[in-house]
């Protein structure tokens, strides 16, 4: 079924504003309720070092709005903006940044680009999504981060270290 394109923007203009009121919260699990159908899959490969494919709503805040960005305090200071998106039917392309906390020495954001593939389901929820970015330029940002003295050691400890170690892992496999 194709729903409204109206139906359909409203949707993501609510899911931008979320965005905004998670990153004020620092809590992301509740987006799970408001944007995703109860049997929805959500498919993000983080470069295949740590796959992850959330069946349901449930397994969707657990992991990528859970594990993944419930880091306790370590998201603090970071936003994700979405910066826009496109809609086809019922097939939106959004794009979006990962962006950490202040500046660069020149004034230019510390961050990275990912789109995510997303399929509308109606009464304002996603059926799927499929997110991409890049894992090693993540990894990297957050190395300048760290440098500049604005990653968390929360977020080091419990999420960079360990996606390190899984890069590392995955592409040593067959060394």
């Amino acid at each position: 079924m194709t729903y409204p394109r109206d139906e359909v923007d409203a949707t993501m203009v609510r899911l931008r504003d979320a965005f905004v009121e998670a990153e004020r919260r620092n809590s992301w699990s509740w987006l799970a309720d408001e944007f995703y159908h109860e049997d929805c899959i959500y498919i993000c490969p983080y470069g295949g070092a740590m796959p992850v494919r959330a069946e349901g709503r449930e397994a969707i805040r657990r992991t990528h709005y859970g594990r993944d960005m419930d880091v306790g305090s370590g998201w603090e200071g970071w936003s994700f903006p979405i910066i826009d998106w496109t809609i086809n039917g019922d097939r939106i392309t959004s794009h979006w940044v990962n962006r950490g906390p202040g500046a660069r020495p020149d004034g230019s954001p510390y961050e990275t680009h990912g789109v995510s593939l997303i399929i509308y389901g109606g009464d304002g929820k996603f059926s799927s999504q499929f997110d991409l970015f890049d894992i090693a330029h993540q990894m990297q940002l957050c190395d300048e981060l760290d440098e500049a003295g604005l990653l968390a050691e929360p977020l080091k400890r419990e999420w960079v270290i360990p996606m390190k170690a899984r890069l590392v892992a995955m592409l040593t496999a067959r060394d």
